[in-house]
């Protein structure tokens, strides 16, 4: 691959969050059923539990350019009804564009039932953003005026979302950023400006308990955003004798997925997904990859495990 196709990459990233034709900006995640703090300020879990993970992503593997994601989040109940966390990701294309995210969370939760909850929560935080277009090498031989100037902004964002959850199901909405944040200024008419659009995520799950060792969970992620088509990802996963789990998924138009993850102990949980592109860029790469690792620990350092959300099983 070579640095024309960089640039084709680059320039499909700035183009695509023009006001005039906008595209998803957000990271996605294969396994997003565990990643579900960043997505959700209001998502919520019982107990006392001391919730962290962490999430790396490298897709479209072989591609010059192609996008790599870091995410980390904590999530800490203080009381009944109050839970709270930190949660950060990191987007880069390439070595020239770096975006970080980094939102604290509150979330606070209303019984509907007896075995009913609905949370509801508020997301806060910044978006830093910059691009750097040093020694970049143009295949045109006119350089491009799109990327003459180095970029460092930071953007102050909020972001809201609600979360029903019982014992064996959850059903989530979020839109974790709405303010609308300008990444690029208009030049000489040449670079359109472009802004952080709105993403609506629509989430959900449940868990069919097949027998003493062996459970099913149906899961779906749903992403809009203005200008773009729908993003639809369903995954099925299964989980054997509480240690190992196993699952497939399918993102519409896009990628076939196959995820896996392992119980090392009862507070860590490691997982991988490869997904298969399925689009026209399936062409120049070799699919993406998805690494996380999951930590449950409770306040006092006891090992309860993952029993209290239906995410978990």
């Amino acid at each position: 691959m070579n640095i024309k196709t960089l640039k084709y990459t680059l320039s499909s990233f700035l183009f695509c969050i023009g006001v005039i034709s906008v595209a998803q900006q957000d990271p996605q995640y294969t396994q997003y059923m565990y990643n579900m703090s960043v997505i959700n300020p209001a998502y919520a879990t019982e107990g006392e539990d001391i919730n962290v993970g962490v999430l790396y992503r490298s897709q479209w593997i072989g591609m010059e350019g192609a996008p790599t994601t870091g995410s980390l989040f904590v999530h800490v109940p203080l009381k009944e009804k109050i839970q709270v966390g930190v949660s950060i990701i990191n987007d880069q294309i390439g070595n020239v564009v770096n975006e970080t995210n980094v939102y604290a969370d509150f979330a606070y939760i209303l019984n509907l039932g007896e075995r009913t909850k609905l949370s509801l929560g508020l997301k806060a935080g910044a978006t830093f953003y910059s691009t750097n277009f040093d020694g970049f090498v143009y295949s045109d031989e006119l350089p491009d005026p799109a990327f003459a100037n180095n970029l460092s902004r930071t953007f102050p964002n909020i972001g809201t979302g609600a979360y029903v959850y019982g014992d064996n199901y959850y059903v989530g909405f979020s839109v974790p950023n709405l303010l609308h944040s300008k990444h690029l200024e208009n030049d000489s008419g040449i670079v359109t400006n472009g802004a952080e659009e709105l993403h609506f995520f629509l989430t959900g799950g449940y868990v069919f308990d097949l027998n003493d060792n062996l459970k099913l969970k149906p899961a779906f992620m749903t992403k809009a955003v203005s200008g773009a088509p729908l993003s639809i990802d369903v995954t099925a996963n299964m989980l054997i004798n509480n240690k190992i789990e196993i699952g497939a998924g399918y993102r519409l138009e896009d990628a076939l997925s196959g995820l896996v993850n392992f119980n090392i102990s009862p507070s860590m949980r490691i997982g991988y997904a490869y997904d298969h592109t399925l689009s026209n860029l399936g062409k120049f790469n070799s699919g993406s990859h998805e690494i996380m690792i999951l930590f449950d620990i409770d306040k006092l350092g006891k090992q309860k495990g993952y029993d209290k959300s239906p995410r978990f099983f």
